[in-house]
């Protein structure tokens, strides 16, 4: 059984990530020449052709598509394990790629991230917001923050803490149109949809032994809450959002919660990691302190008056 060529497989996932091999050989510190090499002896060795070449552009063949996550995989183990071999003899230093949720990166990430960055100076963080759900083999991600149920059970979750949710709106809003008190009053305001996928994904409450649900059916509809707030703010209507995406206009009264003792369904911030278990001391140690930090800021602070 001949040994995988680690060196063909690096250069394919460059050229499949860079576009060229001019831009894999930057990324590598090789020549095009070598680059090229690596891959056509791979290829030779598979008895497949990974790539279709033209003078304009590089592309992934069939075969090359259907292994390029795998490569992916292998050459981050491989990095994962030598850099970790290396973790307890150097100092914290490299890249780190980070995904978060945009509201939650807004609104929470900096501080602990400045703090980490400030201990931990030879540290690279690249910070990629977005309310889509990051695939993190493909992305290349090292670390990925979600707010939802888990669906992939091939990636390694760390559970951080709850995260605080309620329905607000404006006092003025309330004063116009009426302080709901029962999840079914809804019915009868302009209730914002919020989501990433679907426009009208229904509401759910809870209290005691009772259930209500009722589907958002407002003039507004958005996927990301910090896009929402100002609206709700002027008196737009009501929304059900985590705490944290309006906290600071909670504080100051310029929103209000209501219906609060219902209960909406219980959601989680979770991080997660690629499958290997190998990972860089500097992937461990900022996981870590993720966990550690970030618990407080999904809990919720200490809540103002609410409506009615």
């Amino acid at each position: 059984m001949s040994l995988p060529d680690y060196e063909g497989w690096a250069c394919f996932v460059a050229v499949a990530d860079g576009g060229t091999f001019t831009a894999a050989a930057a990324s590598l510190g090789l020549s095009k020449a070598s680059v090229s090499k690596a891959v056509t002896r791979l290829e030779g060795a598979l008895g497949i052709s990974l790539l279709h070449r033209s003078s304009r552009s590089v592309t992934l063949s069939t075969a090359g598509a259907g292994l390029i996550d795998e490569a992916r995989a292998m050459v981050a183990a491989a990095t994962a394990a030598t850099e970790a071999a290396r973790g307890d003899r150097h100092d914290l230093a490299g890249p780190i790629r980070l995904a978060a949720p945009m509201s939650f990166g807004i609104k929470v990430l900096g501080p602990p991230l400045a703090a980490f960055l400030e201990t931990h100076p030879a540290v690279e963080i690249e910070v990629i917001l977005s309310d889509a759900r990051s695939d993190l083999i493909a992305e290349g991600l090292d670390l990925a923050l979600r707010i939802s149920s888990l669906s992939d059970s091939s990636l390694l979750a760390r559970t951080i803490a709850p995260v605080a949710a309620s329905v607000i709106a404006s006092p003025a809003y309330l004063e116009k149109h009426g302080v709901p008190y029962h999840p079914l009053d809804l019915a009868g305001h302009r209730l914002l949809g919020y989501g990433h996928r679907e426009r009208a994904l229904p509401l759910r409450f809870h209290r005691a032994k009772e259930e209500a649900t009722i589907v958002p059916s407002g003039p507004l509809f958005a996927n990301n809450g910090d896009f929402a707030v100002p609206w709700l703010v002027a008196g737009g209507g009501i929304a059900a959002f985590p705490d944290f995406i309006a906290e600071e206009e909670l504080v100051a009264g310029k929103l209000v919660r209501i219906l609060t003792d219902w209960s909406l369904p219980q959601a989680h911030l979770h991080l997660l990691s690629p499958p290997s278990r190998l990972r860089p001391a500097r992937v461990r140690a900022l996981s870590d302190y993720l966990v550690d930090t970030l618990k407080r800021s999904c809990t919720g602070r200490d809540s103002p008056v609410s409506a009615g």
